[in-house]
């Protein structure tokens, strides 16, 4: 089983300044909970018990979070607002979480390298960006669907989705051999490329499922895409020595790290809880 979920949360926000100055963009509410608390709910009902999160500095409102506060639970003990905290305090009871920092911005297989002291080298994992919200309202999460894969085929796998083709530059983006409907044996991957050079519109979403040989491949890893450590560049080393997937998820995606994905992704839990 997959136990352990890392979360990259060292990122400023900074598309979401001047909001995001003291408070992590993971912590921006949909309705009444952080990002976040939804991609940890999602890694829960995968089977992952272990959180492991990168953050950085102005980060501490993560791990207050998922915390107890005592002074505030006394103060509503007993009263109609108490069962408001029923979902985090399970979360709290049932998980392990565990946390360091990334001193530097140095892009995301930088941080995903900074969780090896969390989730070890010895086990496969998972790994969620709160940003990238996800919903599968008539079934399984996404990362439960991606556990499912991964239980048949032993190997990396990263989310994928179709975008507009004039949306590419903004995505890491595979090719691939469809070998299942909607699973792609991977063999190119490319960080951000211009609309005209991309190889497909299948464009990597905020989910992966890595086998712990990632580490030594990021480790060898030459900076790419903007000077930074891309974890498409150490995917697509890992694809060319042996097998990486990417699986075109059921469900919706919402972009909440912009503030059109972000409202977009209120308006649709709102209309889901009237």
């Amino acid at each position: 089983m997959i136990t352990k979920c890392l979360f990259p949360a060292a990122g400023y926000g900074t598309r979401f300044l001047p909001a995001t100055k003291a408070m992590p963009k993971e912590m921006l509410p949909i309705l009444t909970k952080p990002l976040i608390q939804y991609g940890v709910e999602e890694a829960y009902d995968a089977g992952c018990c272990i959180m492991a999160t990168i953050t950085g500095r102005g980060k501490r409102a993560i791990t207050d979070h998922f915390d107890k506060s005592y002074e505030l639970e006394h103060q509503i003990q007993d009263t109609s607002k108490e069962n408001l905290l029923k979902e985090i305090r399970d979360l709290i009871k049932n998980c392990t979480f565990t946390y360091t920092r990334q001193n530097e911005m140095k892009g995301l297989g930088d941080a995903i390298y900074k969780g090896k002291s969390l989730v070890g080298d010895q086990e496969p994992f998972a790994v969620i960006l709160a940003d990238d919200l996800c919903v599968n309202p008539d079934g399984d999460g996404v990362l439960t669907q991606m556990v499912k894969l991964y239980n048949k085929y032993k190997c990396s796998i990263v989310a994928i989705m179709e975008v507009p083709k004039d949306q590419v530059h903004k995505y890491g983006v595979i090719a691939g051999k469809e070998i299942e409907d909607g699973i792609f044996m991977i063999n190119d991957m490319v960080e951000k490329p211009d609309n005209d050079k991309a190889p497909t519109n299948l464009a990597i979403i905020g989910r992966y499922i890595l086998t712990p040989e990632i580490f030594e491949i990021i480790k060898q890893t030459k900076p790419g895409k903007n000077g930074e450590i891309q974890i498409t560049d150490a995917l697509l080393t890992q694809a060319k020595n042996g097998m990486v997937l990417g699986y075109k998820f059921k469900g919706k995606r919402f972009d909440c790290g912009s503030v059109e994905g972000y409202v977009e992704a209120t308006n649709y839990f709102y209309n889901m809880h009237k």
